[in-house]
């Protein structure tokens, strides 16, 4: 290296020590003016001092003012939380209190008089059953069809005489689609109420013939419970109500 190489160096070797020794007594200057206007605040901040009571001994180092408490930063969960959650400020909660209220108070409307008086009434005691005359036929027993057309039906038999027969006309209509009935009268079942039995009766006069039990009469004979009637291609099976136990005549006498 040259003599001149040599000297540039040595001068700015010099320039950059003066550079560096200026800023480190800047930096001292700032630091002790820094610490003289902290110790300044204290002074005037400390309460006045009380007489009698012992001074304690100064220290020439600046009071240590406590650290910034570093806040948490939040989770990504609560972050998310915070970001859904409506925000409530004064506006809002001022708004609020003027809007109407949310909850909807709902009154039972009155019942009128009449719904009121069809409600069910607690009976204590027996009650009375009042009877009066039937507004139709009494039922007196059943036919329930078992076999042919209209099987699982029932017909109601009444008091008096009953005509059977495939019509609607008749008073015990069999009425399912079996054309090997007669259309009228082809039977009638009689009840009487005095003597309280059954009496099966078949039209002699129709050429189609009915059974009872697989036999054929050819007058009247007495219908008993579970006997079974055939016309034409249809089975009925009889099932009594009233008879040697019960009759009608016998709740009218009681009233």
């Amino acid at each position: 290296m040259s003599a001149s190489g040599g000297g540039q160096g040595q001068r700015s070797g010099r320039f950059l020590g003066s550079l560096k020794d200026a800023l480190v007594a800047a930096s001292r200057e700032d630091t002790a003016r820094q610490q003289a206007a902290v110790a300044q605040r204290a002074a005037s901040a400390a309460p006045p001092p009380i007489e009698g009571a012992i001074a304690a001994p100064a220290s020439d180092a600046p009071p240590q003012l406590p650290a910034p408490r570093a806040e948490a930063s939040p989770s990504a969960a609560e972050a998310a939380r915070e970001a859904r959650a409506p925000r409530v400020t004064a506006e809002s909660k001022h708004l609020e209190a003027d809007a109407p209220p949310t909850t909807r108070v709902v009154r039972a409307a009155k019942q009128p008089e009449a719904a009121a008086g069809s409600r069910t009434q607690l009976v204590r005691g027996k009650m009375q059953v009042a009877r009066g005359a039937f507004e139709q036929d009494p039922v007196v027993g059943w036919l329930v069809i078992v076999g042919g057309p209209g099987i699982g039906q029932y017909r109601p038999i009444f008091e008096g005489n009953n005509s059977m027969g495939r019509a609607e006309s008749n008073r015990i209509p069999i009425d399912f689609g079996d054309d090997a009935i007669s259309g009228e009268e082809q039977a009638y079942i009689r009840y009487d109420s005095s003597e309280r039995s059954f009496l099966f009766v078949p039209n002699l006069a129709k050429t189609n013939v009915v059974s009872l039990n697989d036999k054929r009469p050819t007058g009247a004979v007495e219908l008993n419970q579970m006997d079974v009637i055939t016309m034409g291609r249809t089975q009925l099976v009889f099932v009594p109500f009233c008879g040697p136990d019960f009759d009608w005549a016998a709740l009218q006498e009681q009233t």
